[in-house]
Parts: C-alpha cells; sequence; structure tokens
C-alpha cells in the first residue's frame, strides 16, 4: 500500500497571501504547502482523500492520472473546493466516480455542486461536467472499496465531525481536535499513522503540535506524519525537532504503508 500526500498546508497554504516572514519566503520546497489532501493505494485501487481548492496541479504534481473513488472528511473549503476537477477524471470512466463520506458533507457538497451529483443535469453536446454518485458513510462501518477495506473514524473538529480512515496499515486523520476512545480503538495496531497539527499553542478545532505528539504516542504506530501544518515553522527545524518515528509531512512525499 503506497500513501501520497498531495497538500500538506492549511486552510491558508503556505505561503501565506500577504506573509512575508521567513516561512512564507523559504527556498526549500518543502516549506510550500498545497491544502490538504492525499491518495491511497491499495493493490489495483486508488483512493483520494478529498478535493482540495489545487487538486488538479496537485495531481499533476504527483503523477495521477487516475482515481478509483473519492473520500471526503468533512465539508471545509480547503477541503471540497476542488471537486470540480474530478471532471477530468470522470469523463473518462463508464458511469460517475464514487464518492463517500459522512451524510451531511455528501449533502452540502450536493447543494454547492449539484452538476456533479444530479443524472437530469446533462452537459450540452461537445461539452462535459463532472459525474459522481454519493454514498454515505457511517463512523466504524467497514466498506469495500475495490481491493481497500475501508473504515470510517469520527472524531471531533469543533461544531464539526470529521470523518478520518483506517485503509489497512494506515490511520488517516486530519482537522480532528481530540480523538476520542473509539478512535483510538480503530487507529490501534496501525503502522503508519497520519494527524492535524497546527499550532504550538491550544486550538479550538485542532490539535496542537504537542497534543498530537500525545496522540501518536498512545497510537504507537512505528511511523507518524503530521500534516494540517502552519507557517509557524520551517520544515528542516520541525524535523530536527521531533522524534524520527513522528515526522512533518510535506507536499509530494510518497510512504509505502
Amino acid at each position: 500500500m503506497k500513501l501520497t500526500f498531495l497538500g500538506t498546508g492549511t486552510s491558508f497554504g503556505v505561503p501565506v497571501i500577504g506573509c512575508g516572514c521567513p516561512v512564507c519566503r523559504s527556498g526549500d520546497a518543502r516549506d510550500r504547502r498545497t491544502r490538504v489532501g492525499a491518495v491511497v493505494e491499495v493493490a489495483q485501487t486508488r483512493l483520494l482523500i478529498d478535493t482540495p481548492p489545487e487538486l488538479r496541479l496537485q495531481l499533476i504534481s504527483a503523477g495521477i492520472d487516475d482515481v478509483d473513488a473519492v473520500l471526503f472528511t468533512h465539508d471545509h473549503a480547503d477541503h471540497t473546493q476542488g471537486l470540480d476537477d474530478i471532471r477530468a477524471i470522470s469523463v473518462r470512466r463508464e458511469g460517475a466516480l464514487p464518492i463517500y463520506g459522512p451524510a451531511e458533507t455528501l449533502q452540502a457538497l450536493a447543494r454547492r455542486f449539484p452538476y456533479v451529483f444530479d443524472e437530469t443535469v446533462r452537459a450540452l453536446p461537445g461539452t462535459h461536467k463532472p459525474e459522481g454518485t454519493a454514498t454515505a458513510l457511517e463512523p466504524g462501518v467497514a466498506v469495500r472499496i475495490g481491493d481497500a477495506k475501508v473504515t470510517p473514524i469520527e472524531v471531533p473538529h469543533g461544531r464539526w465531525r470529521v470523518f478520518g480512515y483506517r485503509i489497512g496499515a494506515l490511520a488517516y486523520v486530519t482537522d480532528a481536535k481530540t480523538i476520542p476512545d473509539a478512535g483510538f480503538a480503530a487507529m490501534r495496531g496501525a503502522h503508519v499513522l497520519v494527524l492535524n497539527a497546527l499550532f504550538r499553542t491550544p486550538h479550538p478545532t485542532h490539535l496542537s503540535l504537542g497534543e498530537a505528539v500525545d496522540v501518536a504516542r498512545r497510537v504507537g504506530a512505528k511511523q507518524t506524519w503530521l500534516t494540517h501544518l502552519t507557517h509557524d515553522n520551517f520544515h528542516a527545524a520541525l524535523s530536527a525537532e521531533l522524534p524520527s518515528d513522528i515526522q512533518p509531512a510535506f507536499d509530494g512525499l510518497v510512504v509505502e504503508c
């Protein structure tokens, strides 16, 4: 199984518009972070997690030209606003692209992008539209998507709920504020863990860096990768500060799980 980090930044991205801080001006490519998204490959099945605003550029940069399904974590703009970019994928399929996620997220996407999900909306002759079919998931209830067994992990994110995903040896959780006991149980035995880590100080909707490290220690994965990172840290400095088994991810990082 292979994990590709498409984007590892916060909703602002890095560099931040109008910011002249040293990180935003850094020449290290690892300090340039687009919004969070990932691709997981299990045997012949390729799953896209979220559709961030830079999706087209992210997929091109990663050399990924097709996916078999989309998994959404939640309905926030930095995780969903690239949905229209699936057009280049769905146009080459026989039928709509399967899309999974929390029920309320899929409902919100259907309101915002009705042309994606409504079969009665027809593209004009000679044109194309993105096509997806939505399936709501339930926390803790595994589904089979091609070669992958996918189990949603519900975590709180302020007033919202987010779905992380357990896929084989991988546990992928972003935008969590805390991890409930059921979440820890679902992540138990994971070899690779992905966690959001926002600031060094507490935040009302996200794990802080210290909280993420504590969660990683409790889960005990062989390797933890931190994502949803801000411009508060140089990648190289944060990497040197953290233990070798808990490291910051970066855009384009590929991990074997």
